[in-house]
């Protein structure tokens, strides 16, 4: 590795700066609107079902496009991809906060998603290709953390933003981040990172991919509806089809070899995959918990769940040092074992359970999330070849989004089996709290088979 000059030392910080700021926005807006789920529910008279596609069109979106614009950065430029996905994110934040009605808010959340896809999928690619390995760890982890502190505000600002000022304004707040990031990167990096240039995009391979997992996700959050049942197995015979077709080309838009014969990305990724499924329900939850059964305001229900973000904030950048000199196997092993703690702690919770004891739960789930997220991020881009740095944190952000929708998509299905499409109410409120221990349960389970996958995953080797 070349001696650093003072210039390059000063880019990758500017680097750092625009990567930390996006890693900022895009869960602020994700998590803010979560607390508005209810004024915007009444505002547009939306069912509970409704109200749950507020937040899944932007993850599912997202989910679909990561992994082919991943592909297409490692093309045509990271950097380029990274802009273009900016403007895109600003001017549906504009657009969603001008929005008449819940179909059309859900329309451009799921467009909003795309933009958040190629901002995701470059993020931490940029970081990897630009940070030497002894650094790349603390970079990671402070990226990591940024995304906690956006976790951290999103139910505290957004709670303020929606009781005070509406929740048309949560967009608004982000237009001027968004504007700052866009004139940055247009102006100031020069550098372009395309390490897979020259390679022919995969548009077939990209748009079977799209298909299939559009059909398995949207099918996957309408169970148990036959139709749901219909879609799910024609996404699954769909990603089958796109997992044979990907082996035989030359470039493919996914290469299965990352998967075959790399054992630490394939479970890492697969770990990432199920600690994001148990976990990302649970704010969506207790949002609805503080807010119908405890009668708490929008903003005093974000000042309870920002103790979790908080607390993933404190110890991700921790952690991710660690991970640069430490297993990081063993540290996002711990992580996820004390998650599943928090997750039992959370199935006790009752009408009348206290505000102290909740806040001491979001507190060791946190712990327990900032523990797992740096180092298990840290091992999975230090594990694969430069060239494929692109897809795989895009693969980093699949397994994100894609376990936020099923975690999101269990726990809607739950309230479906439990509630129907009946709004949330005092009359339900019996029904609720079984629903949402219910929910807890199963990602109780879920939590103990991804800390045996992080385990079996074996050593990270050291670039």
């Amino acid at each position: 590795m070349q001696q650093m000059t003072e210039s390059s030392t000063s880019s990758r910080r500017l680097i750092l700066l625009l990567i930390i700021i996006t890693s900022f926005i895009n869960p602020f807006l994700g998590a803010a609107i979560n607390i508005a789920l209810p004024t915007i529910s009444e505002e547009f008279t939306m069912g509970a079902v409704g109200m749950s596609w507020v937040a899944m069109s932007f993850l599912l979106s997202s989910a679909v496009f990561l992994v082919p614009l991943g592909k297409l950065a490692d093309i045509k430029g990271r950097k380029r991809v990274f802009f273009i996905g900016n403007v895109v994110l600003t001017a549906t934040s504009i657009l969603c906060a001008l929005s008449s009605s819940g179909g059309m808010l859900i329309a451009l959340r799921g467009v909003q998603g795309i933009g958040s896809a190629m901002v995701f999928g470059t993020g931490v690619a940029i970081i990897t290709s630009v940070y030497p390995p002894k650094e790349r760890g603390k970079a990671i982890g402070i990226t990591v953390t940024s995304v906690y502190v956006g976790l951290s505000l999103a139910p505290f600002l957004g709670g303020i933003l929606t009781q005070y000022l509406g929740w048309r304004s949560i967009f608004y707040a982000t237009v001027p981040f968004g504007l700052v990031v866009i004139w940055i990167t247009w102006r100031y990096i020069k550098e372009e990172w395309a390490d897979a240039k020259g390679e022919k995009f995969d548009l077939g391979g990209s748009i079977l991919y799209v298909f299939s997992m559009s059909a398995f996700m949207y099918g996957f959050s309408r169970l148990p509806e036959v139709t749901a049942i219909v879609l799910v197995a024609v996404g699954l015979f769909g990603l089958g089809g796109f997992i044979i077709l990907e082996m035989r080309l030359k470039f493919p838009v996914f290469n299965m070899m990352l998967l075959s014969s790399n054992r630490l990305f394939a479970l890492s990724n697969l770990a990432a995959l199920i600690n994001y499924a148990t976990t990302f329900a649970i704010t969506f939850l207790l949002s609805l918990y503080l807010q119908y059964i405890l009668g708490l305001s929008p903003r005093d229900a974000g000042m309870i769940l920002i103790a979790q973000p908080v607390m993933m904030a404190i110890v991700a950048s921790i952690s991710g040092k660690l991970s640069d000199t430490r297993d990081p196997r063993i540290l996002s092993s711990i992580g996820m074992g004390i998650i599943v703690m928090g997750l039992i702690m959370l199935t006790f919770l009752t009408e009348t359970s206290s505000i102290t004891y909740l806040v001491v739960i979001l507190a060791v789930v946190g712990f327990g999330f900032g523990m797992f997220s740096s180092p298990n991020t840290n091992a999975i881009m230090g594990s694969v070849h430069k060239k494929y740095l692109g897809i795989a944190s895009a693969t980093v952000g699949t397994m994100r989004l894609t376990g936020q929708m099923m975690s999101m998509g269990i726990a809607t299905l739950i309230l479906q089996l439990f509630i129907g499409n009946n709004p949330i109410s005092a009359q339900y409120s019996a029904e609720f709290m079984t629903s949402m221990r219910s929910t807890f349960l199963i990602f109780v389970i879920l939590c103990v088979v991804g800390v045996f996958a992080s385990l079996a995953r074996g050593k990270s080797a050291r670039d």
